[in-house]
C-alpha cells in the first residue's frame, strides 16, 4: 500500500491548535501555520479502523492496559532500535511533557538543579522553573551548520545541588540524531556525578536516511540504570490528541519515584482511544513510517533549494524530527523584528527561535510535516518577502 502525503484535508474549524489558534498566537490569520509539532497528513487507517472497532463495542467504561498493548511497546523497540525491553519497565503518561513534569518532581527537591541543553524545546524551561528548581543552562555549540553539546562546559556547572539533566534525543530544535559517542560520553559526566537522565526520545522514530537512533538507556546497563526514557506514537503517527505515551525505566526505584505522582493523581490508567491508538501504531506503523521519513526528507529537499536563492537564511538540516531551525542572523533584525517580518511580510507562521532559549536569537522553527505543496507556498512567500 502506498500512503498519500500530498493529500491536502481542511482542518480550520476542528478545533485545531495549530489552524484555529492563529489569531491568538499571531495576531492575524492570514499566515500560513508551519509551526507546532503537528503534522497536516491523515492519522494513518490502520489507526482509525482500530479506534472504529473500539467505538463499535458502546460502553465506554474503564479500561485495562492488555498483553497487546505491551508487546506493541516492547516489539516497536525491538525493531526500530534493536532495543530489548520488558514489559514490567514501561509505565504509561499523558505525554511527555508532563512525564518530564512528573520526573523533575518525582527525583529533586525544592532548590535543586535540574540541566536542560540549549536552544530546546520550551517545555523544559517550565519544567524546571515551575516547581521552584534551579534551572541549569548548558547551551549546544553551533560548528558548521552543526550542533555540538559542550560537555566541558556541562561538567563545570555541575555542583552537589545538579540532580537531573533533561536529554533531548533527537534534539528538538536542534535537528540532532546524536551519536554513541557523544551520547557514551554525556552519560560518563552523569554517571560520575550521580545525575539522573530524564531522555525525551518522543522524535525516536523520525529519523533522516544516514541517521540512526540510540536509546540512551540501551548503551549499558549502568546508563540503563541513571535513565528514565520517554517516548510516544504522537508526533510519528500524528495523533497527539490522544494524550498517550510511555516511560521506559529498568531501575525499579526510580520507576516507584516516578509514577508515584501520576498514580496519586490518577493519570496512570490511560484513556481507551489513546491505548488502542497506541498498540495499532506500534503493531502497524512500520511501512507507513518508512513512507513518510521518505516524503520529509523530501520536503527538506525542497526547503533547502528554495534556500540556495535566499542567502540571507540558512537551514540547519535536521538529522531526525520533522522540525528545522533557520538560521535568519544574516538578516540582521532583532528578534522581535524577525518575527514581525515573517508574520506581516512572509505572511507565514512559524516558532519564535528565542522560544527554546536565549541562544536562539536570530532563529526561527519551520515545520515540514505538511503537503508538499503547502511547503511551498511557504518557502515562496518567504522567497518573496526577502526579496522586496
Amino acid at each position: 500500500m502506498s500512503y498519500n502525503f500530498d493529500e491536502i484535508i481542511e482542518r480550520k474549524g476542528t478545533n485545531s491548535l495549530k489552524y484555529d489558534t492563529l489569531k491568538r498566537v499571531f495576531g492575524t490569520e492570514d499566515v500560513l501555520p508551519l509551526w507546532v509539532a503537528d503534522m497536516d497528513f491523515r492519522t494513518p487507517d490502520f489507526i482509525i479502523k482500530a479506534l472504529k472497532k473500539r467505538l463499535e463495542h458502546e460502553i465506554l467504561g474503564y479500561t485495562i492496559k492488555t498483553p497487546g498493548f505491551y508487546n506493541s511497546v516492547t516489539g516497536w523497540m525491538k525493531r526500530r532500535f534493536g532495543w530489548e525491553i520488558e514489559s514490567d519497565w514501561i509505565s504509561f503518561t499523558p505525554g511527555v511533557v508532563s512525564a518530564l513534569n512528573f520526573g523533575v518532581l518525582g527525583f529533586t527537591e525544592l532548590g535543586d538543579k535540574v540541566i536542560i541543553q540549549t536552544p530546546v524545546y520550551a517545555p523544559f524551561f517550565t519544567a524546571v522553573k515551575d516547581h521552584g528548581r534551579q534551572l541549569v543552562l548548558n547551551p549546544l555549540k553551533l560548528n558548521d551548520g552543526r550542533y555540538e553539546m559542550d560537555l566541558d562546559d556541562l561538567e563545570a556547572q555541575i555542583d552537589k545541588h545538579t540532580k537531573v539533566l533533561i536529554l533531548c534525543n533527537p534534539h528538538n530544535p536542534a535537528g540532532r540524531v546524536w551519536l554513541k559517542d557523544e551520547l557514551l560520553a554525556l552519560g560518563e559526566i552523569c554517571l560520575k556525578h550521580n545525575i539522573i537522565i530524564i531522555s525525551d526520545e518522543i522524535h525516536s522514530d523520525l529519523i533522516m536516511p544516514g541517521h540512526r537512533h540510540i536509546p540512551m538507556a540501551s548503551l549499558s546497563d549502568e546508563l540503563a540504570n541513571i535513565t528514565v526514557t520517554t517516548m510516544a506514537p504522537s508526533k510519528t503517527f500524528n495523533i497527539a490528541g490522544l494524550a498517550s505515551s510511555v516511560i521506559i525505566t529498568s531501575n525499579s526505584e526510580l520507576r516507584r519515584k516516578f509514577e508515584k505522582l501520576p498514580n496519586s493523581c490518577h493519570l496512570g490508567n490511560g484513556n481507551l482511544f489513546g491505548l488502542a491508538a497506541l498498540e495499532a501504531a506500534y503493531t502497524h506503523g512500520d511501512q507507513w513510517l518508512e513512507e513518510l521519513l521518505v516524503y520529509l526528507d523530501g520536503n527538506l529537499d525542497l526547503v533547502e533549494t528554495y534556500l540556495e536563492k535566499i542567502p540571507q537564511i540558512k537551514l540547519i538540516r535536521p538529522e531526525g524530527t520533522y522540525l528545522a531551525f533557520l538560521d535568519c542572523r544574516e538578516m540582521n533584525l532583532p528578534q522581535a523584528e524577525l518575527r514581525k517580518f515573517f508574520i506581516e511580510k512572509a505572511r507565514v507562521g512559524l516558532n519564535n527561535g528565542t522560544d527554546f532559549g536565549p541562544n536562539g536569537e536570530g532563529f526561527m522553527r519551520i515545520n515540514v510535516g505538511c503537503p508538499r505543496s503547502i511547503l511551498a507556498e511557504g518557502m515562496e512567500r518567504i522567497k518573496k518577502a526577502v526579496s522586496l
